[in-house]
């Protein structure tokens, strides 16, 4: 089942962060991309995710927003199964950018850079949703 009350597209192209759910349970904000009807974000030696997914891939993913001034309240959900694949830096780029801005050098190096795939642990989660809902939960606020 499917449910899109807005552009998911647009509304996911801006820098959210998200929530993603797993079996354990275990609920962890990410930062993430878009991109080709998957979510894709980074997991590391930082993490337990990698292995959380090895016991059970099934995750739930919210992206929300609430600004009550304007009344505007938008959600997504997704579900699936998730998979860890390997690091591509070109889509470190892109997610990155997002959130940070498109010059690396303005970056918080210690914590923010696009690695070198030969020598890296990082990955990246995909998420392919088997269920995605979009709902428009706006309303006219009070003035």
């Amino acid at each position: 089942m499917e449910r899109r009350d807005f552009d998911v597209d647009h509304y996911l192209a801006e820098p959210r962060v998200g929530h993603v759910a797993t079996a354990d349970p275990s609920v962890v904000p990410i930062w993430f991309l878009w991109e080709d009807e998957a979510f894709w974000w980074l997991t590391g030696p930082w993490s337990k995710l990698a292995e959380r997914l090895a016991a059970d891939p099934a995750v739930a993913l919210v992206v929300d927003s609430c600004d009550l001034v304007v009344g505007e309240v938008r959600q997504v959900r997704a579900s699936g199964r998730a998979e860890v694949v390997a690091y591509d830096p070109d889509r470190a780029y892109r997610k990155l950018s997002r959130y940070l801005g498109s010059d690396p050098s303005t970056w918080d190096a210690s914590r923010f850079v696009v690695e070198d795939p030969a020598t890296t642990q990082t990955r990246f989660v995909c998420l392919v949703p088997d269920r995605l809902t979009a709902m428009d939960l706006s309303f006219v606020p009070s003035r």
